[in-house]
């Protein structure tokens, strides 16, 4: 359920903007924050999705926000791309989701912005849960584990962030290469929702908006990255998001 300040906010954007057009300014703003610190834009548009669309279409909606964002900035730096750890991760991917996928048979579409909101906070202020995840260092297990809970919470991107974090010392490295990660998780899920009959088709222009506001953030983060100071963006972030989880939990259970 939201409360008051849901919607009148979100009311009041859509009157002025479209919610066509919110959802693609929103797309580029959470895509040029991903271009330049690597995380935080897909947690941040996955927390934010659940203001202006319907629960079942939201994170195959994201996934393909987050398939142009993630490729595109891949384009825009594919000389910084390490290639060597991609096979076993993209076959994790493949298995993870598909596993993962069955549940979704079992589970409420109702409870999905729950599930994002406690994962997200998690992730953020649970250290015991971060260092549990982040103990599995085989590429074949991060790729399960991103692509599999993906498809029940959208945004798993601080998972592979954190694993190339370990391997490559270059922070262009690890962004772009955690973009080409996160691109095949995302498209790992796609078949997923079809499977169970999840149809994007009125959400046409939608989506094109969003990817196309996805590819304009990822060109402009990707030419500031250099003079943008990493640990005070990555400070109002880490706070937006939790503001964001704890909305999210509260529009479910109450």
């Amino acid at each position: 359920m939201y409360n008051i300040y849901d919607l009148v906010t979100a009311k009041i954007l859509r009157y002025l903007m479209g919610t066509d057009l919110l959802l693609g300014l929103i797309s580029l703003i959470t895509s040029l924050i991903a271009a330049i610190v690597g995380l935080g834009g897909g947690m941040m548009l996955i927390a934010l999705l659940p203001l202006f669309l319907a629960a079942p279409v939201i994170i195959p909606i994201h996934a393909i926000a987050q398939i142009a964002s993630n490729s595109s900035r891949v384009a825009f730096a594919v000389k910084d791309v390490r290639w060597t750890y991609f096979l076993p991760f993209f076959i994790g991917s493949l298995i993870g989701a598909f596993l993962f996928g069955f549940l979704l048979f079992n589970i409420s579409t109702d409870y999905i912005p729950l599930g994002i909101g406690l994962y997200i906070l998690l992730k953020l202020w649970c250290k015991p849960f971060v260092q549990n995840i982040e103990k599995y260092e085989n590429p074949y297990l991060i790729g399960f584990l991103q692509s599999g809970l993906g498809v029940i919470v959208g945004a798993t991107g601080p998972l592979t962030l954190s694993y190339l974090a370990s391997k490559l010392s270059d922070r262009n490295q690890i962004i772009a290469t955690s973009a080409l990660f996160m691109t095949f998780s995302h498209l790992a899920k796609i078949p997923i929702f079809g499977m169970i009959g999840v149809s994007l088709w009125d959400y046409k222009e939608t989506v094109l908006i969003m990817v196309i506001g996805s590819v304009m953030g990822s060109w402009l983060g990707t030419k500031i990255r250099i003079r943008i100071d990493n640990d005070k963006l990555l400070l109002a972030i880490q706070w937006l998001l939790t503001v964001l989880a704890i909305n999210m939990i509260a529009r479910t259970i109450i």
